[in-house]
């Protein structure tokens, strides 16, 4: 009675983990210490596979504690990597476990970019195997039951969980073997298993019988739940529908033994008659029906012993009325099974082979909030800098500081003369020219790699394209147009960047070409700047003068606020902090991250200080022009004015501004020179992103093509037709006539569809008619033959089916038509043709009696003796 039903694994391709981890790996992680920890965990995650998937498993526990490690392990990397179809991309085969050559109506082999598919099939393959591990328990002892109940539960609980979860997983239609349906039932079928164990431990344990009718009335229950949900439905094998059946039968005879004891007990042997009658009604069912898949001749003699004691007492003693079963009380329900749930980690020794990488949610909040302090950074340097800009051209307008040193007239002021040394030394316009011829180089090696990106995916897109096409339907994968779409925005969003760094070199051209001029003089010698300046009447007299020594206090004032913001950029952009453990505590706690509100709130802790500082310095710079500006009008006013003078103060503006805008184009080349640089390691990142899932859409492709060419061959090249039953008539036997065939859809009436349409039965043959010359005009044709006496039983109808291809005519009788023998009544002897001497075959009825042998119809002419007794031969 002991059948158990236990669950083939599935089997998965090999896939190469490392590769497409590491590359992520290196690309995310700087190279260090941290990196190469990640790379050998990358390394023993795919040593891991392989020894779970990768080579038989025996039955074994320590066979279900590898499984369910790389199951945790899986559950643990998930959140760790971006697994996705366009972005780390990586493939999974699995065929269908149940797949044994048409048991199954769906999918044989289905492979997909998803972890979460990964995931489902080795929750599969541990439940089949615990499933397996079960079967093999000795269930003679209480280790082995209980072992057996543990497993049969946890194969429920993962059966169930992937029921629950599969579809999310995968979020296209899974294989027949995963689907709702069949994993939903196997769940049921493994419950009942384990409860049906529980019976059996406590038959064992020799408990009440009211317990363990409760025990088996329940494993009875959840054995009919399991049938009816694969009754109409081709999921399982169809091994799987007579053996629940069968169980439901057997547990529920047993709950009615157990309970025919109590009630025995209770002195109403009428009841205990009653049900000892209904369970032997119950094993008689399963003996008949089946038999070939459970053994029931134990419990039946026991049920059937008990019974006819039960009957004997009852007739000669106790004389109760025996009720019917409608009639009786329900016997009670005890579940003492339920589902393991699986929550990871399953395994006793699992450890996280990256337990120190951080969640992929908390590397993108990070992510998010490095920009945020990035654009916070940019905007308070910025703002200082623009500060500073404003400043220095208010004091290039006016000719300061130079106009204070130039009281001398003849003279290059100190001012003028630093900031030539200073363009100097940067490289003048060597250095700047340069710089502006190396943007386009870096502009065009930008727009290459772009485009050499988008082209990938455009080819790969227009391939899928044109076999969706042909294939139509068949071609059931993702379309490259939708799976492209982010990172066709991602390389929009690169283009429109790349746009907009060519406008800005623009501009900076356009400035550069302004001043060019100006600071092609500041770099030439000093005695050759000098006589470039136009000399002026000297304005010694304002040496010493309460202005001049007010507007170079002004002055140095505003050198101190440039300096100040000089310190206060370095500390801003010094400012570290790490917030990956805010973010993995508001994961831990709450289960989500709420970025911008945890972003917003520490980037105010670390900048409202310096925000504050900025604003305070903007608002001294603006009171201190103010001044200056009212100060200069005054110096203004007391100088010297004539048209040298107002020549050689409009040259020292121009130089002073060149300056200004030699150091900010400079700096402009420079960043842009580094913004491009930067923006080509990102665009590779970019096209290493294209070329993977390019590459990956290719194999899937090559997959899915095989796949169809092998689905086509099978497939029929026309529709079914109907063969002619001739064709498939067995050969006459060498020695004599065609025997009639038996027909084996009459023993078959389970499966009318198969018989086929009976012709019309043809008239009784009538006897042979006299043909001699001499009778041709007295004899009727239908008078009785003359001869022997016919000792041969009656002619027989002729068969219902055609007996072969048609004859061929005769070829010394020219002129008769061809007609198949068997719907002839008169084929032999009408044509001078023997009548050949009948063979018998066994189990065949005879023909018309005949001649002798050699000896034709009386009244029939003669046969040529020289030729040779046609027999047609199917």
């Amino acid at each position: 009675m002991a059948t158990f039903i236990s669950v083939p694994l599935k089997k998965s391709s090999e896939v190469d983990l490392v590769k497409p981890l590491s590359k992520f790996v290196t690309a995310s992680y700087p190279a260090g210490e941290e990196q190469a920890e990640y790379i050998c965990a990358v390394e023993e995650l795919n040593k891991l596979r392989r020894n779970a998937l990768g080579r038989p498993l025996d039955k074994h526990e320590s066979s279900l504690e590898i499984l369910l490690r790389y199951y945790d392990q899986l559950c643990a990397v998930e959140p760790k990597f971006p697994f996705s179809e366009n972005q780390l991309c990586l493939t999974f085969t699995w065929k269908d476990a149940f797949d044994k050559g048409s048991l199954f109506g769906g999918s044989v082999k289905l492979s997909l970019a998803s972890l979460g598919y990964e995931k489902t099939c080795v929750l599969f393959n541990a439940a089949a195997l615990a499933s397996q591990i079960a079967s093999e328990q000795n269930l003679d002892n209480d280790e082995g039951l209980k072992a057996a109940a543990r497993y049969y539960q946890l194969a429920s609980g993962a059966f169930g969980h992937i029921k629950d979860t599969v579809l999310s997983a995968l979020n296209r239609e899974p294989t027949m073997d995963i689907s709702p349906e069949t994993v939903g039932t196997l769940s049921h079928i493994m419950l009942a298993q384990a409860q049906e164990v529980f019976f059996l431990k406590a038959t064992s344990d020799k408990m009440k019988d009211a317990v363990i009718a409760k025990l088996a009335n329940q494993a009875a229950d959840f054995y009919g739940d399991a049938f009816k949900q694969c009754q109409y439905k081709d999921n399982l094998p169809k091994e799987v529908l007579p053996v629940l059946a069968a169980k439901h039968c057997i547990m529920q005879a047993n709950a009615e033994l157990h309970q025919s004891v109590l009630a025995k007990q209770k002195k109403r042997f009428g009841e205990e008659i009653a049900r000892l009658q209904h369970a032997a009604e119950l094993v008689k069912t399963v003996a008949s029906r089946y038999d070939e898949y459970v053994s029931v001749k134990d419990l039946s003699d026991k049920i059937n012993r008990a019974l006819t004691a039960a009957k004997k007492d009852n007739d000669f003693i106790y004389h109760d009325r025996v009720p019917e079963v409608k009639d009786l009380e329900h016997i009670g329900k005890a579940a003492l099974v339920k589902a393991t749930a699986i929550t990871p980690p399953l395994s006793q020794k699992f450890s996280d082979l990256f337990e120190k990488m951080v969640p992929m949610a908390v590397q993108q909040s990070m992510s998010i909030y490095n920009q945020r302090k990035t654009e916070t950074v940019n905007r308070l340097v910025g703002t200082m800098r623009e500060a500073t800009n404003l400043c220095n051209g208010v004091l290039a307008s006016l000719n300061l500081p130079a106009a204070l040193e130039d009281l001398s007239g003849d003279s290059i002021p100190q001012s003028i003369a630093e900031k030539a040394r200073a363009i100097v030394q940067q490289g003048g316009l060597q250095n700047i020219e340069q710089l502006i011829k190396d943007l386009p180089e870096l502009l065009t090696r930008n727009r290459e790699i772009l485009d050499e990106s988008l082209k990938m995916l455009d080819d790969e897109e227009t391939t899928d394209n044109e076999l969706r096409t042909k294939f139509n339907q068949r071609w059931n994968r993702t379309p490259s147009g939708d799976l492209y779409k982010p990172l066709r925005a991602e390389g929009a969003n690169f283009r429109n960047v790349l746009d907009k760094a060519v406008q800005a070199d623009q501009v900076v051209r356009d400035r550069y070409n302004t001043h060019c001029e100006m600071i092609a003089l500041l770099c030439k010698p000093e005695n050759e700047l000098n006589a470039a300046i136009p000399s002026a009447n000297p304005t010694k007299t304002l040496q010493g003068s309460e202005v001049v020594n007010v507007l170079r206090s002004q002055l140095n004032q505003l050198d101190e606020i440039k300096e100040e913001r000089d310190t206060l950029e370095g500390e801003i952009k010094g400012v570290t902090f790490d917030i990956s453990t805010t973010f993995l505590t508001a994961l831990a706690q709450d289960g989500a991250i709420i970025e911008e509100q945890l972003s917003l709130s520490q980037l105010d802790q670390l900048y409202g200080s310096y925000n504050q500082r900025v604003q305070a310095s903007l608002r001294m710079q603006e009171e201190l022009l103010g001044q200056v500006q009212m100060s200069h009008q005054e110096f203004s006013s007391l100088k010297q004015s004539n048209t040298e003078a107002n020549q050689r103060e409009e040259v020292l503006k121009k130089l002073a501004s060149a300056h200004d805008s030699y150091i900010e184009i400079t700096s402009n080349l420079r960043e842009g020179t580094k913004f491009y640089n930067d923006l080509t390691e990102i665009l590779l990142k970019f096209q290493n992103k294209c070329s993977d899932i390019v590459f990956a859409r290719k194999t899937e492709r090559d997959e899915l093509l095989k796949d169809l060419q092998q689905s086509i061959a099978r497939e029929p090249s026309a529709p079914s037709f109907n063969v002619p039953a001739y064709q498939s008539t067995p050969a006459a036997p060498a020695g004599g006539p065609t025997p009639a065939p038996r027909t084996v859809f009459a023993q078959q009436p389970q499966q009318p569809q198969q018989q086929p349409q009976a012709k019309p039965m043809p008239p009784a043959r009538p006897p042979p008619p006299t043909f001699t010359p001499q009778a041709a005009s007295t004899t009727p044709t239908n008078a009785p033959p003359t001869g022997p006496p016919n000792t041969n039983p009656p002619p027989m109808a002729p068969p219902s089916q055609a007996q072969g291809p048609p004859y061929p005519s005769y070829q010394g009788y020219p002129g008769y038509f061809q007609m198949p023998m068997g719907y002839n009544p008169y084929a032999y002897g009408q044509y001078n043709m023997p009548y050949m001497p009948y063979q018998a075959t066994p189990g065949q009825g005879g023909y018309p009696g005949a001649p002798p042998a050699g000896q034709p119809y009386p009244g029939y002419p003669q046969q040529p003796p020289q030729q040779q007794p046609y027999y047609p031969q199917q």
